[in-house]
């Protein structure tokens, strides 16, 4: 591959750099997977909390757990950390 024909799956000008990126993209791939996994069982954990908080006497929610759990994703991640924290805490409660 020259410069001037560039891989069009990984936009890459060099055969190395496209096997490169390819293998980088198979790791990213799994990564995806383990995360959308993980997901969806924490969402499935947290309905089961709600649940059993709920027939036990409980409240739907408990805000200051949740304020933890954004801001322990806001101290690991940053400011995206939030946004993260609330679409996980969003998919395990279900809307409000």
């Amino acid at each position: 591959m020259t410069a001037d024909v560039m891989d069009q799956a990984t936009g890459a000008g060099e055969d190395a750099a496209a096997e490169k990126i390819r293998g980088i993209r198979e790791r990213i791939n799994e990564i995806d997977k383990a995360i959308i996994e993980l997901w969806q069982e924490r969402a499935a954990l947290s309905q089961e909390v709600g649940k059993t908080r709920m027939a036990s006497g409980g409240t739907r929610l408990v805000l200051a757990r949740e304020r933890e759990i954004i801001e322990h994703f806001r101290e690991a991640l940053g400011p995206d950390g939030t946004q993260v924290a609330l679409l996980l805490l969003r998919s395990g409660r279900g809307p409000l």
